[in-house]
């Protein structure tokens, strides 16, 4: 019990970084409850930490774009995300899509987003996809700013990790 209060501790202290050369980078993050998302991120914006986007980032993870200042994130060619009106499932645990929800959503993301949302026909329950050239437009390439290039990563937290830090210098490896 010892042992998992001072692990979850740790795990408490790194999603409190305090600065501002860290880099948390999300590969293969396949969004979840909106709550958990909100908190997590506005813990970035408030620590100074940049955010590169190195793979999928679908769901509630694409609140990143709204919450954190756009100077601060960068995507990489792998970068690809995914949107779609939110849901919560219902008695028999099937998705019901949640018009309070998809209003969160649309509130938090910038009116850059919100433009390439409706072109590509809004958010529905069927997932749409921003990558390549219509990405690069909204998200800063990594490569355009070699602060965000970090090799290593350290995890954040006991489950399946999503969001992994790393600083800027390349240390923790």
């Amino acid at each position: 019990m010892r042992i998992r209060g001072l692990f979850y501790g740790a795990a408490i202290a790194a999603l409190t970084v305090t600065s501002a050369s860290a880099t948390m980078r999300i590969a293969e993050d396949r969004g979840g409850q909106i709550g958990q998302y909100l908190q997590a991120f506005a813990s970035v914006r408030s620590s100074g930490e940049s955010v590169v986007i190195d793979g999928n980032c679908l769901s509630a993870c694409t609140l990143v774009l709204g919450l954190v200042p756009r100077e601060r994130i960068c995507a990489t060619e792998r970068a690809r995300l995914g949107f779609h009106a939110a849901w919560m499932p219902d008695r028999d645990g099937r998705p019901v899509t949640s018009p309070l929800g998809t209003q969160a959503l649309w509130s938090i993301y910038p009116a850059s987003v919100r433009r390439w949302i409706n072109q590509h026909g809004g958010l529905s329950r069927k997932m749409i996809f921003m990558q390549g050239h219509e990405l690069s437009g909204i998200v800063p390439s990594c490569d355009r700013n070699p602060r965000n290039q970090t090799r290593s990563a350290r995890r954040l937290a006991p489950q399946q990790v999503r969001y992994q830090s790393a600083s800027a210098s390349g240390e923790g490896r």
